[in-house]
């Protein structure tokens, strides 16, 4: 019974890495909660504490996030975003820049992976009408929307997990890694320019014509107000949680928009998966798994490193659900080290994160290859730099 137990752990773990299991139609979402199924059935958890392992001021704050984000997708937001950013576009080097500190920005606003998704068909469709190579500046977006989300709370779903875990708020939170957001994205850019000699024209002969898109006014209108209350409430120290829960219940309140326009917008995997990931961490913590894991985890860098490892061996947020069990004397300064390190770590290759994913399977479907060589090629050094000012920022 025991070893079926660890072999479910570990073809979990293994097809979470991967984002599916070979033979089987299935996605990280029913990976994680057909693991969890199984544990119960093995007799390792019983319904009660299964339950009792899901962590609900995140799926809440999540489920928030995305009600929010989906609401200024419906009114145009990011569209109208995208056609100031080419409003103020004179050169190749000038889209570089903006690409990359516009999309950090969103990210640190909004989850980064809704960012990524929605910013990649529109920075394609841009670069193909300027007949740029958009290769660089398809790494610049889903290295920016990784860094980005570094600076807040509600960046990205590793990050709500930790602030839920930790207990910062969100303006500390803010305060103590903003910074290192902003010089890694410099960085970023410092590190495209070096490697894409065609980006670096300062030339202003850019001209571009803006995209036609639909603006739904008072949805925008609305959004933006309750979203800006939304991120002063942040500030001022209210619940996370119970912050966008209310944000997002005003949203859903409408003459106009039909729901199902809202609610298909929610990403119902990714509160699936982390249904299943909290009770999968939980079997993993009663089987004593963890224990083996634990003596490589005793000061910052070895928990640096085995943060970089698991990220993306298994991804950042099962990382991360898996290591906050094991952080010796956990502090404010470990848990900033623990985010950082999880979301930086994303940067490293292809498979690293969801947002590196969405961007190459996105443009692929448009006849471009980015390869796990080109994006290795940009991501390590970047990595490797950007972690190792993480830990002489923190300590």
């Amino acid at each position: 019974m025991v070893v079926l137990r660890y072999l479910v752990i570990l073809l979990t773990y293994i097809g979470l890495g991967l984002g599916y299991l070979p033979g089987l139609r299935m996605n990280r979402a029913t990976i994680a909660i057909a693991g969890a199924a199984l544990l119960m059935a093995l007799g390792l958890l019983d319904l009660r504490a299964a339950w009792s392992a899901i962590d609900y001021k995140t799926l809440v704050f999540l489920f928030g996030m995305m009600i929010i984000s989906a609401n200024l997708t419906v009114s145009g937001f990011f569209q109208l975003a995208v056609d100031y950013t080419i409003c103020h576009i004179h050169s190749p080097f000038g889209l570089l820049i903006v690409l990359t500190f516009g999309s950090g920005f969103l990210s640190a606003l909004f989850l980064n992976d809704t960012i990524a998704l929605i910013l990649t068909p529109l920075v394609v469709s841009l670069t193909q009408l300027l007949k740029l190579n958009p290769v660089p500046y398809l790494l610049a977006l889903a290295g920016a929307t990784n860094i980005g989300s570094v600076a807040t709370l509600s960046g990205n779903p590793q990050n709500i997990l930790i602030g839920s875990f930790s207990g910062i708020s969100y303006l500390d939170f803010a305060k103590a890694l903003t910074p290192l957001a902003l010089v890694s994205l410099v960085i970023q850019v410092g590190w495209l320019w070096w490697l894409y000699p065609e980006v670096r024209s300062l030339r202003p002969d850019l001209k571009v014509e803006s995209p036609n898109y639909r603006l739904f006014k008072p949805l925008l209108i609305k959004s933006l107000l309750i979203t800006g209350g939304l991120l002063i409430a942040f500030l001022i120290g209210i619940p996370t949680a119970e912050a966008t829960l209310i944000a997002a219940g005003l949203l859903l309140v409408t003459r106009r928009l039909k729901p199902e326009r809202i609610l298909q917008k929610v990403d119902w995997d990714l509160l699936l998966m982390f249904c299943g990931l909290f009770i999968l961490t939980e079997g993993v913590q009663k089987l004593g798994a963890l224990e083996w894991f634990s003596r490589f985890v005793y000061d910052p860098l070895s928990i640096l490193g085995v943060t970089v490892f698991l990220s993306n061996l298994v991804s950042n947020v099962p990382a991360v659900l898996l290591l906050h069990h094991l952080i010796p004397h956990p502090n404010t300064q470990t848990w900033l080290l623990l985010a950082a390190a999880s979301t930086l770590a994303g940067n490293l290759t292809l498979l690293g994160s969801v947002a590196n994913l969405i961007v190459a399977e996105a443009v692929a479907k448009r006849g471009y290859r980015l390869s796990f060589g080109e994006h290795l090629r940009f991501g390590l050094p970047l990595t490797a730099v950007t972690l190792a000012l993480t830990y002489f920022w923190i300590y």
